[in-house]
């Protein structure tokens, strides 16, 4: 344990951030499979448009830090070719 009083702040501070990307990750990997789940209902409109709730996710999740914005690319480029071809 710390000894510092800042440094256990830092502790209580990481701990809760930690906990808030964790959410948001969870949150992408849920609409991520909604968006299979639209995909193979063969339903173009709804896919259409839970891909667009992801894509929004993924950059409000590069926009705070969450994820790196190569990736949220990634996952755009691959939600594109999923949906749109």
């Amino acid at each position: 344990m710390a000894n510092l009083k800042s440094s256990r702040k830092d502790i209580r501070r990481s701990a809760r951030r930690a906990a808030h990307n964790r959410s948001i990750r969870t949150a992408l990997h849920t609409l991520a499979k909604g968006v299979a789940a639209a995909r193979s209902s063969g339903d173009g409109e709804a896919a259409k448009k839970v891909a667009r709730t992801y894509a929004s996710a993924l950059d409000k999740a590069v926009k705070y830090g969450v994820i790196h914005a190569n990736r949220a690319n990634r996952g755009k480029r691959k939600l594109s070719t999923l949906i749109f071809s």
